[in-house]
């Protein structure tokens, strides 16, 4: 008898070879694309089974004084979440701010009535992103990552939401698949995109005489009731900008349903995220609503959008700040204000910009209040330094009835030499020393002291001075493209 395992078509069974398990003409493929899809899912449902604590960890509230609560019992990193049970079943959420020894400093975001001594205080996990076959779970390395998440998507768009992502609008809840951390931190300043391109923002003075660049950061300097708002909803509306992220910090309960329903309009508000954190709530919830606004644009950018992103305003952010800081005992140094503040500022504001080469961007605008006019306020002087521009409104121009009360001579936009054509700076800088003259005898005209013939400069400003305002004036209804701006503009000017 005859061994067929010495017979070459048998041979093959005995090679351990990678060619001899190859698969066979006619045979199915032994590799399926669909594999390491679902193996990779699996993984992530196994490791975000691995991160939940089979324990229950709890500590004990011990103190309140004013809006800081002290816990007992737990150890917590800054910025953690906790759950402060109340009798009844109710509870409050509050978060980690400072610590001395064992015991957590905490700030509630929620109101703290019926709280009792010796509450239970459960420490809050970071909700985890859902993993999906098509989507792989993102590591958490920094501490960043397991910070506070909020609801991230294009869900949001047309919805009206507080600083915790609840809905305000009464249109049900907003489901999203993602989430987002609110302390992101910036972008690597050599990895941004430069300014290169002019963003349209819809005001005729700020696109002709102070254009922005798409990604620069600018400041609206301006006391009370002289037309911020109604100038952040004008941007709203005409800006060229695919999404628009409005954040209202600080203002009054009214105000918000006013800028949505008058300001910003149904047309404005459907491609709009609009987070409000009004006056009325706890400063830490209006320091997480204006990082709750930054990151729902972040993420807009980082899918290739251009972002508008417009905060009103970056002084009740600092007061907020302060609030926090002098609460937990944190010694005051300018006007009041610890040092806490002026570090927050450059925080908040460096996370806006251009994304990497190619990416979206976000262009975004900080209301700045100058209480009493006061341009030296220590929040005016540091967000002036730290932003690419500031456009200063002016409580004598919204007297005069000119809207909007722009003064250009008072504001400047730091990349508008990058963004624009030589011929358009040249017009700009005609006119703006055409108003410098102007201003040298405005005061003399009515009093019958100027004498026209004497100086050929002077008389042309004087000349030009009605066409001026009349070109810088705008109605709250009509839009100023960019490309009209600069011909009406050069034209003037010629």
């Amino acid at each position: 008898m005859t061994d067929t395992l010495d017979t070459p078509a048998d041979a093959s069974l005995l090679d351990d070879s990678p060619d001899s398990a190859a698969p066979q003409a006619g045979a199915p493929a032994v590799s399926n694309p669909h594999v390491a899809k679902w193996s990779g899912f699996m993984t992530d449902c196994g490791t975000l089974a691995g991160r939940v604590n089979p324990y229950l960890h709890a500590g004990r509230l011990t103190r309140i004084n004013g809006l800081v609560m002290e816990a007992a019992g737990l150890k917590l990193p800054l910025g953690s979440g906790c759950r402060i049970m109340v009798p009844g079943g109710n509870s409050c959420e509050a978060e980690v701010v400072g610590f001395n020894g064992d015991k957590l400093f905490m700030m509630p975001t929620d109101d703290v009535v019926g709280l009792a001594p010796g509450a239970q205080v459960i420490p809050l996990e970071a909700v985890p992103q859902r993993p999906t076959p098509t989507e792989r779970l993102e590591p958490r390395r920094r501490a960043s990552d397991r910070a506070k998440h909020l609801p991230v998507g294009d869900a949001l768009l047309g919805r009206v939401v507080d600083g915790a992502g609840r809905p305000l609008d009464g249109l049900g809840p907003v489901i999203t698949r993602h989430s987002r951390s609110v302390a992101s931190r910036a972008v690597n300043p050599l990895l941004r995109e430069p300014i290169r391109r002019t963003m349209d923002t819809g005001i005729r003075s700020i696109n002709s005489l102070l254009t922005v660049g798409r990604g620069q950061r600018i400041g609206l300097f301006a006391g009370s009731g002289v037309g911020k708002s109604v100038l952040l909803g004008m941007m709203a509306r005409f800006t060229s900008a695919e999404v628009v992220v409005v954040g209202l910090i600080g203002e009054r309960g009214r105000e918000v349903k006013e800028f949505i329903e008058q300001i910003l309009g149904a047309a404005g508000l459907k491609r709009s995220v609009v987070v409000a954190a009004p006056a009325d709530t706890s400063p830490l919830m209006r320091l997480q609503g204006a990082a709750y606004a930054t990151t729902v644009a972040e993420w807009f950018r980082d899918q290739g959008r251009h972002v508008l992103l417009i905060m009103d305003s970056l002084t009740r952010y600092a007061m907020a700040q302060r609030e926090i800081a002098l609460a937990i005992g944190e010694p005051p140094v300018t006007r009041g204000y610890p040092p806490s503040v002026f570090a927050r500022l450059p925080q908040l504001v460096e996370r806006a910009g251009n994304g990497p080469e190619g990416g979206g961007s976000i262009t975004a605008f900080y209301t700045v209040l100058a209480e009493g006019d006061d341009q030296q306020d220590p929040v005016v002087d540091t967000a002036r330094a730290i932003l690419d521009g500031h456009i200063v409104l002016t409580r004598e121009l919204a007297e005069r009835g000119h809207y909007p009360a722009i003064d250009v001579a008072q504001s400047i936009s730091r990349c508008m030499a990058q963004v624009v054509p030589q011929t358009h700076a040249l017009a700009a800088r005609k006119l703006k020393a055409s108003m410098a003259r102007h201003a040298r005898v405005r005061d003399l005209i009515p009093l019958g002291a100027y004498v026209p013939g004497a100086d050929p400069v002077t008389d042309l400003a004087v000349r030009l001075q009605p066409h001026i305002e009349t070109f810088l004036s705008q109605g709250t209804r009509e839009a100023a493209p960019l490309s009209a701006c600069i011909e009406q503009l050069e034209a003037m000017m010629q």
